[in-house]
């Protein structure tokens, strides 16, 4: 059994638990502590939303009597990063990906290393990874690695907003075309009137989607020089 004491390395493997939605049970017996253990670090360092691995240790230590490390971000900044994953959450994006996206755009080049995000957001390297696989699929960063090939970067494009807008309108000419197969084979039918006009919908949507992100993809182009 291990010291009463959890080690900056329990607690950020608890924080990539949480971000994963693991039980605290299980948070426990991969730990070998009781669950009480576990309960207790959470609730008392902002809970299973907010629970930031070296906020917990820096609280802990002053708990103590003992200096905690001071956060290199200013708290202006850590709360408008808070807020900001906050709003993507509720637009749909999940916890994680969100904070790791909040992260790359606060950042003054949008470009930071996978070991920096997994320091900055007190979070394991794989739940970190996983994030940056989802938002890839979304087109909204990509991966990148220095000259010497061994450090591996995240980076948001200039070109993102147009890259994940183009994904969607791929969504809805694929969303049109099944529609529209659909209305061909139950042809006379409601359904395939029903069908047909969720196909036309699509459809049309697709194209204004993709005439209006060329087109304001040109004019901030111009305006912000990306």
């Amino acid at each position: 059994m291990p010291g009463s004491r959890l080690t900056h390395e329990d607690r950020r493997r608890i924080a990539g638990w949480l971000a994963d939605g693991l039980p605290y049970s299980e948070m426990a017996r991969r730990l070998d502590r009781p669950t009480s253990t576990v309960t207790r670090e959470v609730d008392r360092n902002g809970g299973p939303e907010r629970y930031r691995a070296d906020e917990a240790a820096a609280a802990t230590r002053q708990r103590a009597g003992r200096l905690g490390k001071p956060s290199p971000r200013p708290a202006a900044l850590r709360g408008f990063e808070e807020r900001f994953t906050e709003m993507m959450v509720r637009t749909g994006l999940p916890r994680m990906p969100a904070r790791v996206l909040a992260s790359l755009l606060t950042s003054d080049d949008a470009r930071l290393p996978a070991a920096d995000l997994v320091r900055r957001l007190g979070v394991s390297p794989a739940s970190v990874s996983k994030s940056v696989a989802y938002l890839a699929d979304l087109r909204l960063i990509r991966r990148e690695r220095d000259t010497s090939g061994r450090r591996e970067y995240y980076a948001v494009d200039d070109d993102a907003w147009h890259q994940a807008c183009r994904r969607q309108v791929e969504v809805c000419h694929l969303w049109a075309g099944a529609a529209m197969e659909g209305a061909e084979v139950l042809d006379g039918s409601a359904a395939a009137t029903r069908l047909s006009a969720m196909s036309t919908y699509f459809d049309h949507v697709g194209h204004d989607l993709a005439d209006a992100a060329e087109r304001w993809r040109g004019v901030l182009s111009r305006e912000f020089r990306l």
